[in-house]
């Protein structure tokens, strides 16, 4: 292509950039004046299933060269710049920076928001519920090591409410600046990452070597940074946070490595009609008493997607994942029902069946 031509062409997506310029100045006055009324109203700007339902719509519009990825990818970043000019709050998340919890919490409120990193899950939980921070992003489960027992007690504690569930694929990279896997006398991880790892380190001889257990995979790349002859395993981001040098990418066992986040907040959302509701239930101790309780679901046509059991301050209880919305009239007859069993956790856009 000659020089004239491709100057042409500059030309052309300067226009383009000019006239988007203005459509997303235009958009934040409208965002602006949702705001006002938002306020007003004493309503949260942020509506998972509204920021859901708008990308699904362009989606279906869409005749284009942008994929589904690129399009929820564009307008997720345009939803997180839009809330934090008109409104900026702060996001509690389980640290430290890097961490995949904080990857999480990104990938739904934008780089531009303000986040919060706070050392355990409990933490988190009190920030959001003294109003410090208007949202939280927890772990709820693994794909590999289940359920997070520390949020389902917070859950069962705190009156907070989940209003957005993400899913986020876990890749771990061995970080080290040695140059050859030879070298490497200690590697630093979480106990978790070591376990989901272990056919890695055994085929490449590292099995043999000093697995120290850390808090966090972050921390373990600032420590391989610091100190000879040692190596991470840690994130990709964690990794380039520190400048340390991937040596491998992609050494988890199974390629199929989830994890669930949870998004915690004080309100509740609307029906998006795609939604998972996520409850926990305390059964009477009678013969027959969970069989009756799940029967009612089948009954109404409702599909469990989780039944976990667990023990929260020496009470057996159950957190169950079903699909629809807490006021689906169908819903509503069993939570009236069964209304001094169960404990409402938050109805929400479904973003995966289960993991």
């Amino acid at each position: 292509m000659n020089e004239d031509g491709l100057n042409n062409l500059r030309k052309k997506l300067d226009l383009i950039d000019n006239d988007l310029l203005k459509l997303l100045n235009k958009r934040m006055n409208v965002v602006h004046e949702i705001g006002i009324l938002k306020a007003n109203s004493g309503g949260s700007i942020y509506r998972p299933e509204r920021e859901k339902a708008i990308i699904n719509r362009l989606i279906s519009l869409n005749d284009g060269k942008l994929n589904k990825v690129a399009i929820e990818a564009l307008f997720q970043e345009i939803f997180a710049i839009s809330r934090n000019l008109e409104l900026p709050e702060n996001i509690a998340f389980l640290g430290p920076d890097g961490s995949f919890t904080h990857q999480a919490a990104e990938s739904r409120f934008g780089a531009m928001s303000s986040y919060i990193s706070i050392s355990s899950i409990t933490g988190i939980f009190a920030e959001v519920n003294n109003k410090k921070a208007k949202f939280g992003v927890v772990p709820i489960e693994n794909s590999s090591n289940g359920i997070v027992s520390d949020t389902i007690s917070c859950l069962s504690h705190y009156n907070l409410k989940i209003i957005a569930e993400v899913v986020l694929d876990i890749h771990h990279t061995l970080a080290s600046t040695c140059d050859k896997v030879g070298d490497i006398k200690r590697i630093y991880s979480k106990d978790i990452a070591f376990d989901q790892c272990r056919k890695f380190l055994e085929n490449f001889g590292l099995d043999e070597v000093e697995l120290i257990p850390i808090e966090s995979t972050t921390k373990a790349a600032k420590l391989a940074l610091k100190e000879p002859n040692c190596a991470a395993i840690c994130s990709h981001v964690g990794a380039k946070m520190y400048n340390l040098p991937i040596l491998f990418e992609d050494i988890e066992d199974k390629d199929n490595n989830k994890t669930r986040f949870f998004i915690i907040s004080d309100f509740q959302n609307t029906s998006s009609g795609h939604d998972k509701t996520s409850i926990l239930v305390k059964m009477s101790n009678t013969s027959g008493a969970l069989v009756e309780f799940l029967s009612d679901f089948d009954k109404a046509g409702v599909n469990l997607t989780k039944i976990k059991s667990h023990i929260v301050e020496g009470d057996s209880i159950f957190f169950i994942d079903f699909n629809g919305h807490k006021d689906d009239e169908n819903i509503k007859t069993i939570f009236q029902k069964h209304k001094t069993s169960i404990k409402f956790l938050g109805s929400y856009v479904k973003e995966i069946e289960d993991i």
